[in-house]
């Protein structure tokens, strides 16, 4: 057990926008990062009582031939149908919030600060428990070039896009946000400019 207060963070964002990369720049300056994207998919493992429930909701043509979730499969529904998504979410976040909820509480246990990398957090109303939430967005027209090089095409990429919460929404919902429309530099310049002002403001 140690004394020092560590500092939590919610990083959120849009598609495309950095998240990923910002969990990188924070290992760097010795943060823990946890990533929900593969915690979904881990409570989403066969055998385990989400996969039941998905699987009873959208049906068994969901499957790969592996008896798991095809996420394409998966995604080409929840992509398409509001409903659909609403749904999913429902089932899944609250695994993945309370799997994260355990790890931040060992986090601060330990004194450690750390980020959980959540693109969905203001969608699934997850705004307790932070130090700050920090949003991560992008100009429409850099997010529409990422994609593409992910190879989405225009159609998927306004799909997902459209999926989300306005960035301009996100943005004004978060503590903190950051305009990842430059280099990896750059980015890298404003995560610590940003974390010498968390840190600061922790400190008055």
């Amino acid at each position: 057990m140690t004394s020092y207060q560590p500092i939590v963070l919610g990083i959120t964002g849009g598609i495309a926008c950095g998240k990923t990369e910002s969990g990188r720049i924070l290992v760097e300056a010795g943060f823990d990062v946890l990533d929900t994207d593969p915690l979904a998919h881990q409570v989403m493992e066969a055998g385990s009582p989400v996969f039941d429930q998905v699987v009873e909701r959208f049906g068994k043509s969901i499957l790969g031939s592996d008896g798991e979730i095809d996420r394409a499969k998966l995604g080409q529904i929840i992509f398409a149908d509001p409903t659909a998504r609403a749904a999913l979410n429902g089932l899944v976040h609250p695994a993945v919030i309370q799997k994260a909820g355990e790890w931040i509480a060992e986090r601060r246990t330990a004194g450690r600060d750390a980020a959980v990398l959540v693109p969905l957090l203001f969608e699934v109303d997850w705004t307790q428990g932070w130090d700050a939430v920090v949003c991560v967005a992008a100009d429409e027209k850099v997010v529409f070039q990422r994609l593409e090089k992910r190879g989405l095409s225009e159609e998927e990429a306004r799909k997902r896009i459209k999926a989300q919460m306005p960035l301009t929404e996100k943005k004004e919902r978060a503590d903190f946000s950051i305009e990842n429309n430059g280099s990896l530099e750059a980015l890298h310049r404003q995560v610590q400019t940003l974390l010498e002002r968390i840190r600061n403001e922790r400190n008055k």
